[in-house]
C-alpha cells in the first residue's frame, strides 16, 4: 500500500487516481501514526512552501514524516514535496525546510520567460549512478521525454550528486532528486500522461 500525506496542499485525487489505474492500493490520511508506519510514503503539494511547513507542523505530522525517511523505505516528494526536502526556501522570506538534503529553493530569475513556469518541459538525464544503477524512478523513461511543471521556485541542491535529471527554464534547475530511498520530483507525473504513470508504476514497483 502507497500512503499519501494530506496536509491540505496537493493533488491528491489526482495522484491516489494515477496510482489506482495502475492496480496500487493507496491511503491518503492525516494521521501521523499511518505515516511513520507506511510502507511507501508520497508527499505531494501545491502551493507556497511557508503554508505547507506550516500545515504540517499543524497536523503534527513533521516528525512522522522525518521518522519515515530515516526508516530506508521508499519515498516520493512531488513539487512541493521535493522542495521541503531541502533546507530553506527563500519563497515569501526565508523558511527552513526538512533539510534532508542540503540547499536552497530559489525563485526563478526576471526575464524574457514568465514565471510561474508552467507547461510542458523536457528533463535531462545527469548521468548519476549508484552502484552503477540508474534512478530506478527513471526506469524506462527515454532521455528528453516531457512532463508537466507549474512551479515560480526550484531546488539548488549542494550536493550535485543527488541531482538525477535537470530542466532548462532560463536556468538549467533540478527536476529530479535520488538518493538511496528518497525520489523526489519538480514536476506532476499524476498531470503528465503515459509517461508520468509511469513514473508512479516505478515508484510502486521500487
Amino acid at each position: 500500500m502507497i500512503t499519501i500525506v494530506d496536509y491540505g496542499m496537493g493533488n491528491l485525487r489526482s495522484v491516489a487516481k494515477g496510482f489506482e489505474s495502475l492496480g496500487v492500493e493507496v491511503r491518503v490520511t492525516q494521521d501521523p501514526k499511518d505515516i511513520a508506519s507506511s510502507e511507501k510514503l508520497v508527499l505531494p503539494g501545491v502551493g507556497a512552501f511557508e503554508d505547507a511547513v506550516r500545515n504540517l507542523k499543524e497536523l503534527q505530522v513533521t516528525e512522522s514524516i522525518l521518522k519515515f525517511l530515516e526508516g530506508g523505505r521508499p519515498f516520493l516528494g512531488i513539487c512541493l514535496g521535493l522542495q521541503l526536502l531541502f533546507t530553506e526556501s527563500e519563497e515569501g522570506g526565508l523558511h527552513r525546510g526538512f533539510g534532508i538534503f542540503p540547499g536552497r529553493v530559489r525563485r526563478f530569475p526576471n526575464g524574457s520567460l514568465k514565471v510561474p513556469h508552467i507547461g510542458w518541459n523536457q528533463i535531462q538525464r545527469t548521468g548519476y549512478r549508484v552502484q552503477g544503477t540508474e534512478c530506478p524512478l527513471l526506469k524506462g523513461i527515454p532521455d528528453s521525454s516531457y512532463f508537466y511543471f507549474v512551479h515560480s521556485y526550484y531546488a539548488d541542491p549542494k550536493d550535485k550528486n543527488i541531482v538525477t535529471a535537470e530542466t532548462e527554464y532560463g536556468v538549467s534547475f533540478t527536476s529530479v532528486v535520488w538518493r538511496e530511498n528518497i525520489f523526489a520530483t519538480q514536476f506532476h507525473p499524476e498531470k503528465s500522461q503515459k509517461l508520468g504513470l509511469k513514473i508512479l508504476d516505478n515508484f510502486a514497483r521500487v
